[in-house]
């Protein structure tokens, strides 16, 4: 045995590319950082968020407001749409499953029931939320009102 025949542990010596040693190794020169511009210089940290000159996306994003995760969002429905529905159908009950089907709202939506317009025929009304003007008009003529 003798000092040419040494060789590191298997695993010790990971094999990696030597850059900037010199044209004759292939990667001198520029060392494969191509030719001028921030990246190519020594010291270069390139900034969070940098998108390459284009404009950031934390920039184009609007920084004011605030949105409610918790809002419950409701799809108004008017007593004169009611009473046009009922005279229409020939109804006395209207519940969330007749304005599916009739197209008012989707199977998703949570109902409210505004006031606005008038209201002729006595109705049972079933709705996830009413307004006190909508109770006042609906129970003025003898109907009911459930909140499901």
């Amino acid at each position: 045995m003798d000092l040419s025949s040494l060789t590191p542990a298997e695993g010790s010596v990971k094999k990696r590319k030597r850059i900037g040693r010199g044209q004759g190794s292939g990667r001198g020169g520029t060392s494969t950082r191509g030719h001028k511009g921030a990246k190519s210089r020594s010291g270069y940290k390139r900034k969070i968020g940098f998108e390459g000159g284009q404009m950031p996306l934390q920039r184009t994003s609007p920084k004011f407001g605030f949105t409610n995760r918790n809002r419950i969002e409701y799809k108004g429905i008017n007593v004169s749409i009611l009473q046009n529905l009922a005279e229409t159908k020939n109804l006395q009950e209207i519940s969330v499953d007749t304005l599916i089907e009739n197209g008012l709202v989707s199977k998703k939506d949570l109902i409210k029931v505004l006031g606005h317009g008038e209201l002729t025929v006595k109705l049972t009304v079933k709705a996830h939320a009413f307004s006190k003007s909508a109770i006042e008009k609906i129970e003025a003529l003898g109907g009911n009102i459930e909140k499901i």
